[in-house]
């Protein structure tokens, strides 16, 4: 079964979208894991988010890289440029993709605005993650 690592600065908001959306899309074909650079706990407008498209995010925990050190990935995922330049290096030959995605937590406005600007990054990490499973699983 293939390993999939998808890493961002903090794992709050856009890796855990895209670890929802993975799971989602590869069913039983990959164990899916999210990680951050820092761990910052997952973002609860993430949560509503995703929930509005029947994912449940909620059970998710916030990871730092460091500890999937041991696991042989075959695909890492970086969803910002932040983590893409700070992306360490893994042991295995896991083929790397990066996607930088703007970052829902950083929004300013009224909270209609701001859980515009989720609804708008998760429907950007949804069809990357759609195409993703379908070309590489």
């Amino acid at each position: 079964m293939k390993k999939i690592l998808v890493l961002c600065t903090g794992n709050s908001c856009r890796s855990q979208i895209a670890e929802g959306y993975l799971r989602h899309f590869a069913k039983d074909k990959a164990e899916i894991y999210s990680a951050g650079i820092e761990t910052h706990g997952v973002n609860p407008k993430a949560i509503v988010t995703m929930m509005e498209d029947e994912i449940d995010i909620s059970h998710h925990t916030s990871n730092n890289v460091d500890e999937y050190s041991d696991i042989d990935f075959n695909f890492v995922i970086t969803v910002c440029d932040n983590a893409n330049e700070a992306c360490p290096v893994f042991s295995s030959k896991a083929k790397k993709f990066h996607q930088n995605f703007p970052d829902p937590a950083k929004a300013k406005g009224t909270d209609k605005e701001i859980m515009n600007e989720f609804r708008k990054v998760r429907g950007m990490i949804k069809e990357y993650c759609r195409i993703f499973v379908a070309e590489n699983l």
